[in-house]
């Protein structure tokens, strides 16, 4: 297991930026896959991004392409999520989360072992 700590959530007006910390404590993040979900109230947990070892590989949800970005900051042991024109349908809880392995499924939730504690994201129309 591999302590993460989500930070940078917080209320933003339609349109507005967040940019959301994945820190881990006692490993190398970039060890790991990391991915970011998030779950809104009612709905499932989706993927919203995903990021290779090595940062040279990213992935989308379709929802989060053109306006997310995530990126590795090795030298603090982060991993970022940027987020520019947000949507009230953006608002959710997000996680990010890590894996050993990179596949097919690192779009599914069942692909990550290790799991951060989530940051609340609130975007107001």
């Amino acid at each position: 297991q591999v302590p993460l700590v989500e930070s940078g959530g917080g209320l933003v007006q339609a349109g507005g930026s967040l940019r959301l910390s994945c820190a881990a404590s006692g490993r190398t993040l970039s060890s790991f896959i990391t991915g970011w979900f998030r779950q809104a109230p009612g709905k499932e947990r989706e993927f919203v991004a995903g990021i290779s070892r090595s940062g040279g590989t990213t992935f989308y949800a379709d929802s989060a392409k053109g306006r997310f970005t995530t990126s590795r900051d090795n030298a603090n042991n982060t991993v970022n999520l940027q987020m520019n024109s947000l949507r009230p349908e953006d608002t959710a809880v997000y996680y990010c989360a890590t894996s050993n392995t990179l596949g097919a499924s690192i779009y599914q939730d069942n692909h990550y072992e290790n799991w951060g504690q989530g940051a609340q994201v609130t975007v107001s129309s």
